[in-house]
């Protein structure tokens, strides 16, 4: 599995916090839904798995304090944080879909 994430250029541990951030939000909802349950995990690692060093990388351009130049902890926590906001961008965009597509109740 290893390999297969170096072949993609994504880190394992990066989307493991993703997985997770994506895990908890999809338990922290109070009405649970199927497809809320499969897709909050995919979709918080695959937004870590790809968004997380990019924003590491502009937020240490930009000279924000972050603590330590290399710290892989910041990089988790990013991907955590990463994965559970892909999750509430997620809904709305789902939300959205459903209330353009599905029909009225007059037709």
């Amino acid at each position: 599995m290893h390999d297969l994430f170096d072949l993609l250029g994504i880190k394992g541990p990066v989307v493991a916090a993703g997985l997770a951030g994506g895990v908890l939000r999809a338990l922290s909802r109070h009405r649970y839904k199927l497809r809320e349950m499969v897709a909050s995990p995919i979709c918080g690692a695959l937004a870590a798995a790809y968004l997380t060093l990019p924003v590491v990388s502009y937020v240490r351009i930009t000279g924000l304090p972050m603590p330590g130049p290399t710290d892989d902890t910041t990089t988790l926590a990013a991907a955590f944080l990463i994965g559970v906001s892909a999750m509430w961008i997620s809904d709305i965009l789902f939300e959205f879909v459903v209330r353009r597509f599905k029909p009225s109740p007059d037709e």
